[in-house]
């Protein structure tokens, strides 16, 4: 009996967000199937995109193979989202076993970025809604999807009342209830989904801000990077400065600054290693090499990373203790990265709670041009997306499914999980 190690599915709009379900849904802890679910989000240039959470038709098709005649992934529910959502994640694993004030226990948390921070109410396996129609039978199978809160913040720097555009936010894994987004009016937000009020908005950068994240293992510290070509470090205890912890170089023939901003290379994603939080990777706008920074030697990156041959789109680690880096690019390539060789551990390990100065030695960077393995897609790949570790499990055939991760792809409408 072989193993799947490829799963498809075609959404009915092109893909854009997407998340892998972080822990399984409330119940179904041995279920494999409650491990394999993604959050999507379309991206088409209106006010009608949608949301939606996929999952497996059918357990068998990671075990056999030749069990084709329907596809691996079916929609379970789905949702109108007006704008694109820029980014969506699935609540953080630690989210089960906090005390919420206002969600059901059944119920799992869904976010998503767009022209406001949106927080979803998902229920797998929701008692059927009674309908005022004798017989009628509820859509969706018990799956349903609900808007819980929608927050855009007055903002600091533009005079009108909604809130300028998110492009992006974080999720505090060790206190679910924070959430960080970014916008293009140059401000960070920290918010209470909880509460739904915002604890603080800072003016982050000089420019747009383009991703964010909360450094692993802290509610305090968090990192942003931006059209400035920063990457700035923020820490909730002392916001009266920043740590700027690398600059982009001018890009090269960039004609001489006509006015006094100096032309920069935007940063585009940030990304921290989870095994060892020192760490993190970012790339520039239109880049094909993604540069991995040390917060303990800030100012330029300790490794580089050279494989793609057309513009990186999006980036992610896997959640293991050996640090593979995925990436993705135009040049319709998935490159994995095995960064174990070139990672020192901490010889003075900075831990989550200390401040953000640690400095050591300067390293020299190191030029990385093997990835230790190469997916080649259809068509560009413009978003990536790994599960946590999966275990084993065994289903009502008898069949026993591998442990191991999946990195889920997205390009055009088509996504495929990876067997990692």
């Amino acid at each position: 009996m072989t193993q799947t190690t490829l799963l498809q599915y075609e959404a009915p709009w092109p893909v854009h967000a997407i998340d892998w379900c972080k822990s399984t849904a409330p119940g179904h802890q041995s279920r494999p199937r409650s491990a394999f679910r993604l959050g999507i989000a379309s991206f088409t240039e209106d006010y009608r995109n949608r949301i939606a959470i996929v999952g497996l038709q059918d357990e068998r098709v990671l075990v056999e193979d030749d069990y084709t005649d329907y596809p691996d992934f079916v929609t379970l529910v789905e949702a109108n989202h007006g704008y694109p959502a820029t980014n969506l994640q699935w609540q953080p694993a630690s989210a089960g076993g906090f005390p919420w004030t206002g969600k059901a226990p059944s119920a799992e948390l869904l976010a998503t970025t767009g022209d406001a921070l949106r927080v979803w109410e998902y229920f797998g396996d929701a008692p059927p809604a009674s309908s005022a129609y004798v017989g009628r039978q509820p859509s969706g199978g018990g799956h349903r999807l609900t808007l819980k809160t929608a927050l855009s913040g007055q903002s600091k720097v533009q005079s009108q009342n909604t809130g300028a555009p998110l492009t992006s936010f974080s999720w505090n894994e060790k206190a679910p209830s924070l959430v960080v987004t970014s916008s293009i009016d140059t401000t960070c937000t920290v918010w209470n989904i909880d509460t739904a009020t915002p604890i603080t908005q800072l003016i982050a950068h000089d420019r747009e801000v383009y991703d964010v994240a909360w450094l692993p293992g802290s509610t305090d510290i968090f990192v942003s990077v931006g059209a400035d070509g920063s990457l700035r470090a923020f820490d909730l205890r002392s916001l009266e400065h920043s740590t700027i912890l690398y600059e982009t170089p001018a890009p090269k023939g960039a004609p001489p600054p006509t006015s006094t901003r100096l032309p920069t290379s935007p940063l585009l994603r940030i990304a921290f290693n989870p095994a060892d939080s020192n760490y993190m990777s970012t790339f520039h706008m239109d880049g094909t090499d993604v540069q991995i920074l040390d917060m303990r030697s800030p100012g330029q990156p300790v490794i580089e990373l050279r494989g793609h041959r057309g513009q990186v789109n999006a980036m992610g680690w896997s959640t293991t203790e050996r640090p593979l880096l995925a990436t993705a690019s135009d040049d319709c390539q998935v490159l994995l990265w095995d960064l174990a060789g070139y990672t020192q551990t901490a010889t003075s390990p900075r831990t989550a709670n200390s401040r953000l100065n640690s400095p050591r030695p300067d390293v020299k960077k190191r030029i990385v041009t093997d990835p230790i393995m190469a997916y080649a897609a259809s068509s560009e790949v413009t978003n990536l997306a790994w599960s946590p570790q999966i275990p084993g499990m065994t289903m009502n055939t008898g069949h026993s499914t591998a442990p191991g991760e999946w990195l889920a792809i997205a390009s055009g409408k088509l996504i495929k999980a990876l067997k990692v």
